[in-house]
């Protein structure tokens, strides 16, 4: 298990990103889809250029955020450095607090309107389907959901392996959770008690406010049930985006990448 584990994290992350958008973009093709969408080449296209900035400006935050936590596992920096526990039990704890701690850096990031400026982008699409996961401001991934991730290290000592481990079934969870797939009801009243299943997730993308500012957990729904930001709607009725973000124009790579800085777009009060 161990060297299967050791397999997996020694690949680069883009590569897994890759693969399995290749997965599920072919399904969203072949199979019947909850929604049907039109110019879906286009939409993969603006969408992909995303990640061609992630890559790029990763060279150097992967420098940035690798020295940051080989420092703090050097000076044994964190509470499972005073804990005698087994590596597996640290990695499960591990994969639950980092997807706590991204709960309320992502529940804080709907409050604050600065944030909601950069953070609005990955709302903004109003045909979402697996290559949805490309779409985040730069800014929002580095500057704030990275700083969570090196704050929560900084508290329980978290090692590279279970914060591989983590980016590993997180990533999953992402692509899997914004798929243009139908999802039959029983895995959202089995499964959906504990984890974010895709269904529990897209309510979260749903353009209505009130769904909108709900579902913020990536892997693991407990949250919001929890902390009361739980809300459920059937999905065939669901319309994705902002109503700011509606008109074509505006769901260009360019266009998104500059938008926080537009005072044209109406901001949520």
């Amino acid at each position: 298990m161990t060297k299967t584990l050791d397999f997996l994290l020694s690949i680069d992350l883009n590569y897994i990103v890759i693969g399995l958008i290749a997965i599920f973009f072919s399904l969203e093709q072949l199979l019947k889809t909850q929604f049907s969408y039109k110019n879906r080449g286009r939409h993969l296209w603006q969408g992909f250029l995303f990640q061609i900035v992630f890559i790029l400006l990763n060279i150097f935050w992967a420098i940035l955020f690798v020295n940051a936590i080989e420092w703090l596992n050097q000076y044994e920096i964190g509470l499972f450095f005073i804990l005698e526990l087994p590596f597996w039990i640290k990695a499960v704890l591990g994969i639950a607090i980092l997807d706590l701690s991204a709960y309320w850096f992502h529940r804080i990031s709907h409050l604050v309107p600065i944030i909601w400026r950069f953070h609005r982008v990955h709302h903004s699409d109003t045909s979402m389907d697996s290559t949805t996961y490309f779409r985040a401001h730069p800014f929002e991934v580095y500057l704030w959901f990275g700083s969570a991730t090196i704050l929560a290290s900084a508290i329980f000592g978290f090692d590279l392996s279970i914060l591989g481990l983590y980016f590993l079934v997180l990533t999953l969870f992402q692509i899997l959770g914004h798929s243009n797939l139908r999802f039959p009801n029983w895995i959202d009243s089995s499964f959906g008690l504990i984890i974010t299943t895709p269904n529990l997730h897209k309510i979260h993308h749903d353009q209505d406010q009130y769904y909108t500012d709900s579902n913020f957990a990536d892997i693991f729904i407990l949250w919001d049930r929890i902390f009361g930001t739980y809300k459920h709607k059937a999905v065939d009725q669901i319309k994705f985006g902002l109503a700011e973000f509606e008109e074509e124009k505006k769901q260009t790579f360019w266009y998104l990448v500059r938008s926080p800085f537009f005072n044209s777009i109406s901001q949520k009060k």
